[in-house]
């Protein structure tokens, strides 16, 4: 199986400004999800950025794509590479958020895998089981749905799905492992990616601040799986950044 990893990185950032440059044990984040990245299977490995600094930070370990500054996605950035690298349209690429330093490789390897394994779906994602009613109701993690056959049927912050009898009154039991939290990597085949970009924003995607709905409500297949391996949280707050430096240190 042939595939490629793209890490979309933006200086900016609203709670951590220059958060993909941020010292983790002595190395930029973005070094670090590099460094994860080229242990997985991937032909290649590119981080897409349209900040200098953040390529200067990675000069001679890692290619970097150069690109707008204007996209209002990493989907919409990931389609600018495929386009500069000429990239057929059956290739895939997954994409690794900048903010994962701790992104296990087999978790990459899978998700690419499951999507060169599906032809009828057109990106490929993961999950893993909630175990806590708070993060049932928390906005923040979000939650998917999916068919027996590995289809996603949909995402939401809200609690999906809803147990009628329990939450109505006051319950929280969520045992029975029907409840998934999205895990935020992503394969997508290069075709896809040149059609997303000339898709309007859906209804439903500006609702839930969630662009993979902009997918679904094109009738995109997506395939949904639960990760091989368990991914620690991504890096949003000072609180996520010192958690990390602190686990790195100890090796």
């Amino acid at each position: 199986m042939s595939f490629y990893v793209v890490v979309p990185a933006r200086y900016a950032s609203t709670r951590l400004p220059g958060k993909p440059l941020a010292d983790l044990a002595g190395k930029p984040m973005v070094a670090r999800v590099a460094e994860r990245c080229l242990t997985s299977q991937a032909d290649k490995v590119y981080v897409a950025t349209d900040d200098q600094r953040i390529a200067d930070a990675l000069e001679g370990q890692v290619p970097v794509v150069m690109t707008r500054t204007d996209h209002p996605s990493g989907t919409d950035r990931l389609q600018e590479v495929a386009q500069q690298l000429g990239l057929s349209d059956d290739d895939i690429i997954v994409n690794v958020q900048g903010d994962e330093p701790l992104i296990p490789a087999a978790v990459i390897d899978q998700v690419a895998t499951n999507l060169a394994s599906h032809p009828d779906c057109q990106m490929a994602t993961l999950c893993e089981p909630i175990e806590l009613a708070d993060d049932v109701f928390n906005p923040n993690v979000v939650k998917v749905v999916f068919d027996s056959n590995g289809r996603a049927l949909y995402f939401s912050r809200a609690p999906i799905p809803w147990h009628r009898d329990a939450f109505v009154q006051g319950a929280r039991d969520i045992q029975g492992g029907q409840w998934w939290r999205h895990i935020g990597i992503y394969a997508y085949r290069v075709k896809f990616l040149h059609q997303y970009v000339a898709w309007e924003p859906a209804t439903l995607e500006r609702l839930e601040s969630l662009e993979q709905l902009r997918a679904m409500a094109n009738g995109v297949a997506i395939h949904v799986a639960p990760s091989c391996e368990a991914v620690p949280g991504g890096i949003d707050t000072p609180e996520d950044l010192e958690r990390v430096q602190a686990m790195l240190e100890k090796g």
